[in-house]
């Protein structure tokens, strides 16, 4: 275990982030630029913009049986108006953080320390993208029949060759379409929530002073050795009435948590509070492939400070009666045993 731990720390020393940095992980789909701008000593056949290149789509999930094998097609465009030679590189990536970027390893002789998809990958060779144009590549995954079961992710990345003509590549623009797999059988499926913050600018706490800009932090740990994406409902009730209610990750391609990692949701707006009142904000969260769930409820207070500050008063005054109460009880208690020992007197 300290030696796979070592080995991914050595990893993140050689990783670098896909440029033009879309949260791939997020599951957005469409065509979309990950190319960087082009440095100015760089061949005239690269166009110096954000949007030389394009790819589509930008993830891909795909099931394969162990020993067998099977195709992702992915579609690489030109936006310039002269054509491109590409290299195709296959790259494991890792979590880079806990938003859903990921973070490719660059070096062509390293692997992800677990879950690399890079050593199925069959090598792919150079090709040319007429200009304004677009074209098709078929990538080759083939998992071996001692291939364990669970997730392997890795990525297909194009790069522009020199105007050289030979093999070396222009590392100021490349895009990538990030692959997930999953090899069925006896995966262990379990994800664990760690958060479920209610928090107001950026602020947890059990009780706020106003309804505004209430927000839910999540976060989401995953223990098991494939890919999970959690999926659910959050609700805001007042006693047993629903005020509100919002989807959690609903649409395809779902955002996922990758196995080892974290991944979390910041600023998930909750609505339907009143003024003043007691509420619970919960949530049915469920996933996998046996239908697990996770339950949650939490309660806040929207308290108004005028409500404190009138409360604070209340109790001033009675604490003030409570206080004049005792000592005018104290002072006709002593006028009584005063008028008794005087009777005794006479």
């Amino acid at each position: 275990m300290r030696g796979n731990h070592l080995k991914l720390s050595k990893l993140r020393n050689l990783t670098l982030g896909v440029v033009g940095a879309v949260t791939i992980l997020a599951g957005q789909s469409g065509i979309v630029s990950a190319a960087t701008a082009v440095p100015k000593t760089a061949p005239k056949t690269v166009n110096n913009s954000t949007n030389t290149l394009k790819i589509s789509p930008v993830r891909s999930d795909i099931t394969i049986e162990a020993g067998k094998s099977a195709k992702v097609t992915v579609t690489i465009s030109n936006l310039t108006a002269t054509p491109v030679g590409l290299k195709p590189i296959e790259n494991d990536f890792i979590a880079g953080d806990e938003k859903g970027t990921p973070s490719l390893i660059l070096d062509e002789n390293s692997y992800a320390p677990t879950h690399s998809l890079k050593r199925f990958m069959v090598p792919l060779k150079t090709i040319t993208v007429p200009a304004n144009s677009s074209q098709n590549v078929d990538v080759t995954i083939a998992v071996p029949k001692t291939a364990q079961a669970g997730g392997y992710y890795g990525a297909l990345r194009f790069a522009p060759l020199t105007a050289s003509g030979d093999q070396s590549v222009n590392l100021g623009a490349s895009v990538a379409s990030l692959i997930l797999m999953t090899v069925p059988g006896p995966t262990t499926e379990k994800l664990l929530m760690t958060n479920f913050d209610i928090q107001q600018n950026g602020d947890t706490a059990g009780s706020f002073r106003t309804p505004d800009n209430i927000n839910l932090f999540l976060r989401f740990k995953n223990e098991g050795n494939v890919q999970l994406a959690p999926f659910g409902q959050i609700y805001v009730k007042k006693g047993d009435k629903v005020l509100y209610k919002s989807d959690f990750n609903v649409e395809d391609p779902k955002q996922v948590v990758l196995p080892d990692s974290a991944r979390r949701w910041e600023n998930i707006p909750l609505k339907g509070f009143g003024k003043f009142g007691k509420y619970t904000v919960g949530a049915t969260f469920g996933y996998g492939t046996k239908g697990q769930n996770i339950e949650v409820e939490k309660t806040v207070w929207i308290i108004p400070s005028t409500y404190i500050v009138g409360g604070l008063i209340a109790i001033g005054i009675l604490i003030a009666l409570i206080v004049f109460i005792v000592l005018f009880l104290k002072g006709y208690k002593k006028r009584v045993l005063r008028g008794s020992r005087g009777k005794r007197r006479r």
